[in-house]
């Protein structure tokens, strides 16, 4: 059952409830009946918030974006004028929290992202909140030299998510890799991308 706190408004609460469901028992567990079960609300709670599935699922994406930022913290990140050594450490220590402390966000993530492709609304609505990791991550390979921060961005976004899936539901799952591993596959991957001072030394 979700825990509410002074801190936690009944908004996030019934978020957080839909997350954890999704989680547990995937996109069919979601509804809300079982989101007021979960959270310890009165029957008809998450109705009154969330009146459409379609609105429930918003809620769950919304909620979703803000705790993985909070995870991997974007805004956070060394400048590339701190130097390779710093920017790829950055990169790996946020990849490393999320992959070994938050898995089931991770699970949450693909379980809206394939709904989100049977519903032409959420797709828009899931697409507008990866922006707040897409442009930090793009302004970042501006500042570091990119040519082509655009497309840099799309291959540095493609190959963590890539690594993030085969960590929580794909053949890797139970080998995650360490953050020394994924400072190397970072510097590699930067390296290739923006010049070989990029490489760890």
């Amino acid at each position: 059952m979700a825990t509410r706190t002074t801190n936690t408004s009944r908004a996030d609460l019934i978020a957080d409830a839909a997350l954890a469901l999704l989680a547990e028992r995937g996109m069919r567990g979601l509804t809300h009946r079982a989101v007021d079960e979960r959270a310890g609300l009165p029957q008809g709670s998450t109705s009154n918030y969330a009146r459409t599935r379609q609105a429930l699922l918003e809620a769950a994406v919304r909620r979703l974006a803000e705790r993985e930022a909070r995870v991997l913290a974007p805004a956070e990140l060394p400048a590339p004028a701190a130097g390779p050594q710093e920017l790829v450490a950055g990169l790996a220590s946020a990849l490393h929290r999320y992959l070994t402390r938050h898995p089931e966000l991770l699970v949450c993530r693909y379980e809206l992202a394939l709904e989100a492709t049977r519903r032409p609304e959420l797709r828009e609505f899931f697409d507008a909140t990866g922006r707040q990791f897409r442009e930090p991550l793009m302004a970042l390979m501006t500042a570091a030299g990119s040519t082509e921060p655009e497309r840099h961005t799309l291959s540095l976004v493609a190959w963590c998510e890539g690594l993030m899936f085969s960590c929580a539901a794909g053949s890797f799952s139970r080998s995650v890799p360490s953050e020394e591993e994924l400072r190397t596959g970072f510097a590699e991957l930067l390296s290739g991308m923006l010049g070989p001072r990029w490489a760890l030394h």
